[in-house]
């Protein structure tokens, strides 16, 4: 029982960290981005089995991660709060080709975080090309542009 116990806390302190950490940090990783990841991934491991190496208790955890993130699925599409609270909600960092700064900074994207989007799925060189940038849950940004 103490491995399911375990299991959940780590999932939970997971989901904090990676919601305090943003939705930057789901954009394009960097090589430091996945050595970070290396290291939680083993720390995550280690804290989760402990001393058992078993495959029962290996195959305990995953059921548990598994099981605990299908109730956290089942919660979210029944109250759409607590979706916004883990997932957030999209946010709309380019209006009519101007940045809003003030949401840009509080979701720690920058210009060139935008324009490689921009560049990368539309071609678009300017912004003044973009009517709407918007940051969505995922951590994509999805780009529409201003029409021709």
């Amino acid at each position: 029982m103490d491995m399911v116990f375990r299991a959940i806390a780590i999932y939970l302190i997971l989901v904090v960290v990676f919601k305090v950490a943003g939705r930057r940090t789901l954009l394009q990783m960097t090589s430091f981005d996945l050595i970070l990841l290396l290291i939680i991934s083993e720390a995550t491991q280690q804290a989760l089995l402990g001393n058992d190496f078993s495959v029962t208790g290996a195959a305990l955890t995953i059921v548990t991660l598994v099981v605990v993130d299908i109730l956290f699925g089942q919660l979210k599409r029944v109250l759409p709060a607590v979706e916004a609270a883990i997932d957030g909600t999209p946010v709309i960092l380019v209006e009519n080709g101007r940045l809003l700064n003030d949401k840009l900074k509080k979701a720690d994207i920058s210009r060139d975080d935008i324009m490689v989007s921009a560049r990368v799925n539309h071609g678009i060189e300017n912004l003044s090309e973009i009517k709407f940038a918007i940051l969505e849950q995922n951590g994509h940004i999805s780009i529409i542009p201003v029409s021709s």
